[in-house]
């Protein structure tokens, strides 16, 4: 069985979790913040306690920093990368960052990372008639979070042997 010791060996499960979370974060936005004071970035003047609210939705579809495969699922983008999903690297920030991040960050990506370890290890997985990679749906609902408009469904079987 994976244990949580295994993780850090588990380099390509991080690049397809990091890559999930890039194309589907849980919210398309990042909680709301207000500006302290008056500043001008990029040519745009933002006043003092005005609502911010960052698009993480977007930033991790940005053809300039992602490349033109930006809407396509591909996490060896990832591999030799230092970017993180723990927000030291503002393209990918889908627990946010700095003192304001997430505080469950990082039992959600251990919880996450084993979870998703033990299924790839325990089970075989096909999709139902027959149905292949590139036909599935993934659309989301749009809202305060992202849910999938229709629900995956995957066949699982069990591998190891008793």
């Amino acid at each position: 069985m994976v244990e949580e010791s295994d993780l850090p060996k588990l380099t390509y499960l991080d690049m397809v979790i990091k890559e999930s979370l890039r194309l589907h974060p849980v919210a398309p936005f990042l909680l709301p913040r207000e500006s302290t004071e008056d500043i001008t970035i990029n040519g745009y003047f933002i006043p003092k306690k005005s609502r911010i609210l960052v698009n993480i939705w977007s930033i991790g579809r940005d053809h300039k920093v992602w490349s033109n495969n930006a809407e396509e699922f591909f996490p060896e983008r990832f591999k030799d990368s230092n970017i993180d999903a723990r927000g030291h690297d503002f393209q990918l920030i889908p627990f946010g960052s700095g003192r304001r991040r997430c505080p469950g960050m990082q039992l959600g990506l251990t919880t996450m990372r084993l979870i998703i370890a033990q299924l790839v290890h325990c089970f075989d997985w096909k999709l139902p008639d027959g149905m292949l990679p590139n036909e599935l749906d993934m659309t989301a609902k749009i809202g305060l979070t992202l849910p999938r408009a229709n629900h995956l469904l995957a066949n699982p079987t069990y591998r190891l042997v008793s």
